[in-house]
């Protein structure tokens, strides 16, 4: 699965939405960011200074000082926290890099490509261990403690779902399929919010706010799967989810619509792990309704989605309503491209 905000940032590249985004914030979150990085001379300085050259646009915690702002959050205490959130996040990209064997990230050679799995691994352990710093310094400044549990709660969360992704060693089912990606993608995002929430004393809006972004990330990642099969997601070879065996949405549905014996030919090859056939079945499964259903799921989410954002604060409202523009136009990508064959199936789609 492609992270998340990879494809926001890429999208972004060409799109700049809004104030959420403005380059005001990115300079002073960068210069933030850089003043906490090792020093030059010390260990990991320079992988640390490497990976953080090019830090995308910042999303999360860009969420986290917009919310701050609206709703008067001491801002010091907001930047550790959005900072924290944001240096979280990146050790995960890190880590996955090592998990999946990426060789690229942000459009060049990864930590892991350039300095290999030892240094990527403390690196990104190093990263975890700021973070921590950075959310406890937060809750310091503005008197909630809670912010280093809240933390540690979505970083559990989302190391499980990317644990899940290399455990499984059979297809899914479709409703593990969305708690994987769910919680891959979710819980990083709802953090800043969250954060901020409490330290405004606004945590009860928080109950719709996760729901919100698990169904908008689940869209996200049935449009990345969609295009991993298309061979545009980024990724270095066309099917490499079928590949390495990796939960991809077109690959679980393809399963639950075969028919006996083909489902059992299927099964079998896929938990082998042997890619011998791998190119007969990938056009299988691009030959088939697979694509179409899985489009017709994403766009599913895409309305839910739109009536969970409807339905909250204004304040908050405010805030994700960049994220939501950005994510409905990375869906459409694969959505138009099958739009002449997409048509209602008879599969269930809820």
């Amino acid at each position: 699965m492609k992270d998340l905000s990879s494809a926001v940032n890429d999208h972004l590249a060409d799109n700049e939405p809004a104030s959420l985004l403005r380059t005001s914030a990115s300079d002073y979150l960068v210069r933030f960011v850089a003043s906490r990085l090792p020093n030059p001379g010390q260990p990991l300085a320079e992988a640390a200074a490497y990976h953080f050259t090019k830090t995308g646009k910042m999303l999360r915690a860009k969420m986290a000082l917009r919310a701050a702002s609206l709703l008067s959050v001491d801002q010091a205490a907001a930047l550790h926290w959005a900072v924290a959130v944001e240096v979280m996040h990146n050790a995960s990209l890190v880590h996955d890099d090592i998990c999946d064997g990426d060789q690229f990230r942000r459009g060049r050679p990864s930590v892991y490509a350039k300095y290999g799995s030892n240094v990527a691994l403390a690196l990104g352990d190093w990263m975890i261990a700021l973070s921590f710093e950075l959310a406890a310094e937060a809750a310091q400044r503005s008197h909630t403690p809670i912010l280093v549990k809240i933390l540690a709660s979505h970083m559990k969360i989302t190391t499980l779902g990317e644990a899940c992704e290399f455990d499984i060693q059979r297809i899914c089912s479709w409703h593990d399929y969305l708690q994987i990606s769910a919680d891959k993608t979710a819980p990083l995002l709802t953090a800043p919010l969250e954060g901020v929430l409490n330290m405004g004393l606004h945590g009860g809006m928080m109950t719709s706010i996760g729901a919100y972004f698990r169904c908008l990330g689940n869209a996200y990642q049935i449009a990345n799967d969609i295009l991993n099969f298309m061979g545009d997601d980024g990724a270095e070879a066309t099917g490499s989810d079928l590949r390495r065996r990796g939960p991809n949405a077109v690959t679980v549905l393809y399963r639950e619509i075969l028919d006996e014996p083909i489902k059992a030919d299927f099964e079998s090859w896929y938990e082998s792990g042997c890619n011998v056939d791998l190119k007969a079945w990938q056009s299988r499964i691009i030959e088939s309704s697979a694509m179409h259903v899985a489009a017709q799921k994403m766009l599913k989410m895409l309305r839910e989605s739109e009536e969970l954002a409807a339905a909250q604060p204004a304040e908050l409202v405010e805030v994700i309503m960049p994220v939501q523009q950005m994510l409905q136009q990375i869906c459409q990508k694969p959505a138009a491209a099958l739009a002449p064959h997409l048509v209602v199936s008879s599969y269930d789609a809820k």
